[in-house]
């Protein structure tokens, strides 16, 4: 890029992300402003990569560090799983035709869900056909116009379009601020059901919910827990089952999702029976969609199996991101709140964001620039994602480039 990306920039930077209020169901933005970002090479979404999505891919004709996936322990490219994947297609073809509800349920669907439940160490779980769908259809089957749902501040969109659908009273608390969140269970009325639902790992800053604060709280008032643990399975916990698990601590409904460390695409529930058998005959989202996929759900149940019987794929993935968030510090830039192989880069204004996201990728890095309402206006970052399988060669290029890139849009003293 041959411009000042700073100085020369269009207004229309910024209008190029979602962050205004739909109207008449018309984007916030328009054709020319697509067609316009994408000339100049600030179009920062759909880009293309060619072929397998490891820890390094092609992009734009360049061999590029991938440091803006989910696929946290690499399982994607495990010989074992995609050999996994092969034999449920050869078995069981390669779709359901139906919903679990009715026709759609193979047996890899129970085995899978008899071996999630000993994954949790729960009574129960159950599957979806994505992430987005879990949350939603949990949520609608748990909550009603007469209850509350006590939510973090920062929780997935999955989570506030479940309460959306659902129309309970919906109470924000600050994000992971104990103190806000007390505030909200002080005042509420006796009369109504109360769920309390909080991402486990928060997926933009990498932090943990105060999940043994949020519990005791909630154990004193009756009030019941469902963690989103979709960044948090494979990542978190003795054996990578998430967030409670990490913490020692139990709550009601954990949420997890295929398409992260899983490898895969789909959601899971885990808790207590009764309650799980409750949501399979109410969630719209279960009933009204197509099961997941045999290969889905082979790739995954072969996933979790390797997560739990080879601990080193998620020490190497540690290892690894804890390298990388100490050079970032060392370099000066800031992680903000960081507890996990999410690891931020707070940049600031949306604009110098996603200049940083181009540098980067002209440069070989893959990152993802996160900008508001994804995160608030003054906190606008590159999300960096640690793999298992990222070579310390790896690492050592995304610093370089990053110590390179800061020398051409240095960040302001104030």
């Amino acid at each position: 890029m041959d411009f000042n990306i700073l100085s020369d920039c269009p207004d229309f930077v910024s209008d190029i992300i979602p962050n205004r209020v739909l109207k008449g169901n018309k984007p916030p933005f328009s054709r020319r402003v697509i067609d316009e970002a994408r000339e100049i090479g600030l179009y920062p979404y759909f880009i293309p990569i060619a072929g397998e999505q490891g820890h390094r891919v092609m992009i734009e004709g360049r061999d590029t560090v991938m440091l803006g996936s989910n696929n946290y322990l690499g399982m994607t490219e495990h010989p074992e799983v995609k050999a996994a994947a092969i034999k449920a297609i050869e078995k069981f073809g390669v779709g359901c035709t139906g919903s679990r509800y009715l026709n759609g349920t193979l047996e890899i669907h129970i085995e899978m869900e008899e071996k999630l439940a000993d994954f949790m160490g729960t009574e129960s779980a159950l599957m979806f056909s994505t992430g987005y769908q879990t949350n939603v259809g949990t949520i609608w089957s748990l909550a009603g116009k007469k209850d509350i749902v006590l939510s973090d501040q920062y929780n997935h969109a999955s989570i506030v379009d479940g309460c959306r659908m659902a129309r309970p009273e919906v109470i924000v608390y600050d994000h992971n601020d104990i103190g806000s969140f007390k505030d909200c269970v002080l005042n509420l009325p006796e009369d109504k059901g109360v769920l309390e639902v909080t991402d486990g790992l928060f997926s933009m800053e990498g932090d943990l919910a105060k999940l043994p604060e949020i519990q005791s709280i909630c154990k004193k008032d009756n009030i019941s827990i469902m963690v989103d643990d979709a960044h948090s399975i494979g990542v978190l916990g003795p054996h990578g089952n998430g967030t409670a698990a990490h913490f020692g601590v139990d709550v009601d409904i954990t949420m997890g999702t295929f398409s992260k460390s899983f490898a895969s695409m789909g959601g899971f529930i885990s808790g207590n029976e009764d309650i799980l058998t409750d949501i399979k005959h109410s969630s719209r989202t279960l009933m009204f969609s197509a099961a997941p996929p045999p290969a889905n759900v082979a790739t995954a149940m072969r996933s979790m199996e390797l997560i739990r019987d080879e601990p080193e794929h998620r020490n190497n993935l540690w290892k690894n991101a804890r390298y990388l968030i100490n050079w970032l510090n060392k370099l000066g830039f800031d992680t903000g709140h960081s507890e996990s192989p999410i690891i931020p880069v707070i940049i600031g204004e949306d604009v110098h964001t996603v200049a940083w996201w181009r540098q980067l990728l002209d440069r070989g890095v893959y990152t993802n620039p996160v900008v508001y309402p994804a995160t608030p206006r003054d906190r606008n970052l590159i999300r960096n994602s640690v793999m298992a399988t990222h070579t310390k060669e790896d690492l050592d290029q995304v610093l370089s480039v990053y110590e390179e890139v800061l020398d051409i849009l240095p960040f302001d003293d104030d």
